[in-house]
């Protein structure tokens, strides 16, 4: 069995291992359904039973085929997260713009991040879900990482402006558990947080093994706030998987020279310690009380089994303090990343 934490101040828990569902909608490379409903299938053998998806993952097919998968299971034993901020629109067929899912549904998205673009969204995904109950919501994608300064300072405010009064209604009225925001980058969340309040932030790439970026200001705020954090993209991309191969990415990216050579110095260390350097890189976050759990996100079952053999044994904290002269910090807000 797989241990659980709590979210937040709330009463919902999760299993410190989850499932995220990009790579079902087809994230960069095709995922047949067959493939789709055996890794879920896979993760639920595992003892996985929070599972996280999203609108935007395959234009709304990565939705469709968890509510498939779930619709069946014990409702008191899964927690879902899906995501708002986008609305979906149907499109001609071949009209779809190139979001990197292959095959994805004919749609487009508009991004929404008011009341009125909450709630629709929450509605399109009950019907594509086929559920009648998410249990916690992300703001998907808010931040200049996505929008640029301008037009993320509209978004912004449309959202504390009357969309995180949509979160509000919905968890006050029982038909979520839980609410905050799901991003890849450290300004917009201390943005938020000193705005408002928040159960838990899904932060993908921020806080790993390799990017530390969270630790200076926003896991003070978040314990401080009574934050949860869950932790997506443990492998920064993929480098912290494959290693400084050529073509690595991190940060969706073709690594730079200088990241390569962290990495390098990581995967020497990780050799010394006689494992392989995904099994810390899988394992950090849990380390910090403040993480609730770390999403696993593939549409394979077999690199999920080997993932999993990653997570036995636990590695002792003195493991991975090996590592952090190679991190990479983050200096004070509103400055670039340092590496050092």
């Amino acid at each position: 069995m797989i241990a659980k934490r709590r979210i937040g101040k709330t009463a919902l828990e999760v299993t410190e291992w989850s499932f995220g569902t990009a790579a079902l909608g087809g994230l960069y490379r095709e995922c047949p359904r067959p493939q789709a409903m055996e890794t879920l299938e896979t993760a639920w053998d595992h003892g996985i039973r929070y599972f996280d998806t999203a609108p935007w993952y395959g234009l709304g097919l990565a939705e469709r085929r968890v509510g498939d998968f779930l619709r069946d299971k014990p409702r008191n034993e899964v927690v879902l997260s899906s995501k708002v901020g986008r609305l979906l629109r149907p499109v001609p067929d071949g009209a779809v713009p190139d979001y990197s899912y292959v095959n994805p549904l004919s749609f487009d998205a508009d991004y929404d991040y008011s009341y009125d673009g909450i709630m629709r969204s929450v509605e399109f995904s009950y019907a594509r879900l086929g559920l009648n109950r998410i249990d916690i919501l992300y703001v998907h994608d808010i931040g200049v990482y996505t929008h640029g300064a301008e037009r993320n300072a509209h978004h912004l405010r449309a959202f504390l402006d009357t969309g995180l009064k949509a979160l509000e209604e919905l968890k006050s009225s029982g038909a979520i558990s839980a609410y905050g925001l799901g991003v890849n980058e450290v300004p917009v969340c201390l943005d938020v947080l000193r705005s408002g309040d928040l159960d838990c932030i899904l932060l993908a790439g921020r806080y790993t093994l390799l990017d530390r970026t969270a630790e200076a200001e926003l896991i003070p705020l978040c314990e401080k706030k009574g934050v949860s954090l869950v932790i997506g993209g443990v492998f920064n991309s993929g480098i912290l998987a494959t290693g400084p191969v050529a073509g690595a990415n991190f940060d969706y990216m073709p690594a730079e020279r200088e990241v390569l050579a962290k990495v390098e110095a990581m995967e020497a260390i990780a050799q010394s310690q006689g494992i392989t350097l995904a099994a810390p890189a899988l394992q950090f976050p849990l380390g910090h009380p403040l993480v609730s759990t770390v999403l696993l996100g593939t549409g394979n079952p077999h690199s999920l089994n080997r993932n999993m053999a990653l997570i036995r044994p636990a590695l002792p904290t003195s493991a991975f303090a090996a590592y952090a002269e190679q991190t990479l910090i983050a200096k004070p807000l509103g400055t670039e990343a340092v590496r050092v």
